[in-house]
């Protein structure tokens, strides 16, 4: 029972994660891309340090620098997604911030030179392929947006990756305070040299920016660590891929976007990729049964 709980609480993350996409594209229409990062970030802060007061205490000079790196790498990847998400749609935006699935093993062999098996190579290769099917337009040129959400996904696969070896020797709670913190006050610093604060604040904006910050990015980061200790990692990161699903489901749904048969044809290489990238160790699991069973026949 608790596997299907761990299961169903990573679904309704990645669901929330995906309707972000849309609520985001609802938030820029009232807010710049900073101010739209300041008020989510901030607020999140708020939440998750009232929820969790006793823990600020334990924050040691080992969980500072990291919970700080790991903020400025997930900071530079929203910015990033929500700048980006200002010359392209919220599906593609979707859809190419899902590829940081497949940059974290480049990131691993380029630092610590992991070899890169197969199944990420080919998921790599699908994952280019969607890539151009998606963003190239008719005269061959790449939508700056479309080239945003592309950093963004490298931003968040090197957040990722730092996470993946800080969370094993840190509590994950007083690393994620930090995390929040650092990108609020980045969040703020931007959004001050930039142009400052907005002097009209809209209902929906306003609503907006609530529900980025409560559920997209307090809840969701929490229902994420709870259902960690529930499922698998691999079953886990399979789960939370589907937010790119969900992404252009609702904007479809939500912002009756127009979705070409092309755009869906790469978000379907963009997801398989995806999908290689995590299931292979079920793969090679099941050669290794297979191998050992031909040697004992």
């Amino acid at each position: 029972m608790k596997k299907y709980l761990g299961d169903g609480m990573m679904l309704v993350t990645a669901s929330i994660w995906g309707s972000g996409f849309v609520v985001t594209d609802i938030a820029l229409k009232f807010f710049n891309p900073y101010q739209t990062m300041a008020g989510r970030f901030v607020l999140a802060t708020f939440l998750i340090i009232i929820a969790f007061y006793r823990k600020v205490k334990k924050i040691s000079r080992s969980v500072l620098w990291k919970g700080a790196l790991l903020g400025t790498c997930v900071y530079t990847g929203f910015i990033l997604q929500t700048v980006g998400l200002q010359y392209t749609t919220p599906s593609k935006n979707a859809f190419l911030t899902a590829v940081n699935v497949v940059i974290v093993p480049i990131i691993a062999f380029l630092i610590y030179r992991r070899r890169i098996d197969r199944y990420e190579m080919l998921g790599s290769m699908m994952a280019l392929v969607g890539i151009g099917f998606m963003s190239l337009q008719n005269s061959l040129t790449v939508n700056i947006g479309d080239v945003l959400s592309l950093a963004c996904a490298a931003a968040f696969a090197f957040e990722i990756f730092f996470t993946n070896i800080f969370v094993h020797e840190e509590d994950s709670i007083t690393l994620t305070i930090v995390q929040f913190v650092t990108a609020s006050l980045l969040s703020v610093l931007t959004m001050f040299l930039t142009g400052g604060t907005p002097t009209v604040l809209e209902k929906t904006g306003m609503l907006s920016i609530f529900y980025l910050a409560v559920f997209s990015t307090a809840i969701a980061y929490l229902l994420q660590n709870i259902a960690q200790s529930y499922t698998t990692s691999t079953r886990a990161a399979i789960i939370l891929s589907m937010e790119s699903f969900f992404g252009m489901l609702f904007s479809i749904i939500f912002l009756h976007e127009l979705v070409t048969a092309r755009m869906i044809l790469g978000a379907v290489l963009i997801l398989v990729s995806v999908l290689l990238s995590e299931i292979k160790p079920s793969f090679k699991k099941k050669e290794t049964f297979k191998r050992a069973d031909d040697d004992i026949r």
